[in-house]
């Protein structure tokens, strides 16, 4: 008898050492914040919001050119030509922003990926999903973010 609960015992001494080795351990992030705090995103967004204000320069320098024009033949012609330059200039404008937020989703994933890593950590959560628990990593990833690149 003396056998079996020493068996029983070792097992489940076994069981729980594992269960603990397994044990996923969770870290957080307020990505809001280090979007915020990114440097090279809030410069990517200042550059983009500067595009935008030259957009709507653009527009408005054309419709004080259109506003001079006397003919209605010129005025379609100027507004086709004017139309079809803003849409070009607003899909170089739309395309940048996409690509700069694709490139910023990228940096902050492999640096989310770095800082896991670096801390063990088996996965890294937005900290609104997190209500206890876990290890706030925020300000890891936007150091790792704002290091220079060697």
């Amino acid at each position: 008898m003396f056998k079996i609960k020493f068996i029983l015992t070792a097992l489940l001494i076994m069981f729980a050492t594992n269960l603990s080795a397994n044990a996923a351990t969770i870290g957080y992030a307020d990505f809001q914040k280090v979007l915020t705090d990114y440097k090279y995103a809030r410069n990517a967004y200042k550059d983009i919001d500067n595009k935008l204000m030259e957009l709507q320069q653009y527009v408005i320098d054309k419709e004080k050119q259109f506003k001079t024009i006397e003919s209605p033949i010129q005025r379609k012609t100027f507004e086709d030509q004017i139309q079809k330059e803003f849409k070009a200039k607003e899909e170089r404008v739309y395309n940048l922003k996409v690509q700069k937020e694709k490139e910023i989703q990228n940096n902050i994933l492999a640096a989310s990926k770095a800082v896991a890593a670096a801390k063990k950590l088996d996965v890294v959560l937005d900290y609104s999903v997190v209500y206890a628990g876990g290890v706030d990593v925020t300000n890891d990833i936007i150091q790792h973010l704002n290091s220079p690149k060697k």
